[in-house]
């Protein structure tokens, strides 16, 4: 399989421990890889490494074979990006936006612009001071997607959308990814993750710590239980049970979290008088806060 992105010890040091360290990692053709982590985490700076819009200090990085140092202009042929923060383009209207960036590329077609325009309810006769916030980055996805390339590199895509256009944002990645192109999506939004994503990297303070599959992420989870009886807890028998971690009782009610099967947790349960039994499992957002907590 063609890797689309590769990086090796590549670094950017700010000083004072901020920035990127020692990165490596490789993104398979057709992939759609999530690069998960909190503010300030690195995220944006690997990407203006990718694009070479910044230097690195140390170690390589390479989009399909091209060294984005090297080769930044014939990277930036086969890329679509999203920047974390869009140009101010002023009193430019958002149609002159989208014909000046076509031109340049030289092979948009009129007619996708449309229908993206259409599918993001966005009205490029509008000038670009006049916009919301929510409707700039609308026309930044259109400038990233318009020309249907091999590699969209999108950072923080959604910031400012609402629901239904995160739904169109999501539809565009799958249809994207059915084409044959490669998706490299920063986010600390785990829904949209959730959503979109074959594989994620965790990255924290500049590190990456850990590489996954959907399915991997899936096998963290766990679940918080609430069960009510009719009488006493059987609390000895439920801290005994397999899986069954963080046990709180409250008179006749029992808290608890469970790792993997349920059946250790019923067992424990099976002559007690249950009267109410709730099981609800964390957001993605809780499971890797407690990731990176661990």
């Amino acid at each position: 399989m063609t890797t689309a992105i590769r990086t090796s010890g590549l670094s950017k040091d700010y000083g004072a421990d901020r920035g990127l360290f020692d990165l490596d990692l490789a993104v398979e053709a057709g992939e759609v890889f999530g690069f998960l982590g909190p503010n300030g985490a690195g995220k944006t700076t690997t990407i203006r490494l990718l694009t070479g819009m910044i230097h690195p200090t140390g170690g390589t990085a390479s989009i399909f074979g091209l060294d984005c140092q090297r080769d930044a202009v014939a990277v930036k042929r086969v890329i679509g990006y999203l920047p974390g923060d869009l140009p101010q383009f002023g009193g430019t209207r958002g149609r002159e936006v989208v014909t000046y960036l076509g031109g340049m590329r030289g092979d948009v077609d009129s007619l996708r612009v449309q229908q993206l325009c259409e599918r993001l309810d966005l009205d490029l006769g509008r000038r670009f001071r006049e916009y919301s916030h929510g409707n700039k980055q609308k026309l930044g996805l259109v400038i990233a997607f318009m020309h249907r390339p091999r590699l969209l590199i999108l950072d923080e895509p959604t910031s400012g959308l609402d629901p239904l256009n995160q739904q169109t944002f999501q539809e565009l990645v799958r249809e994207a990814k059915q084409d044959g192109a490669t998706v490299f999506l920063s986010s600390h939004v785990l829904s949209e993750v959730e959503e979109t994503c074959t594989r994620v990297g965790i990255i924290r303070s500049g590190h990456l710590i850990s590489t996954m599959t959907m399915d991997q992420v899936h096998e963290m989870s766990y679940r918080e239980v609430e069960v009510e009886f009719a009488g006493s807890v059987p609390e000895v028998a439920v801290r005994g049970a397999r899986g069954v971690q963080d046990v709180r009782i409250d008179g006749n009610r029992l808290r608890c979290t469970v790792r993997g099967e349920f059946a250790p947790l019923l067992a424990a349960l099976d002559h007690a008088a249950v009267i109410d039994f709730v099981s609800r499992e964390p957001s993605l957002e809780t499971i890797f806060l407690s990731f990176y907590q661990r």
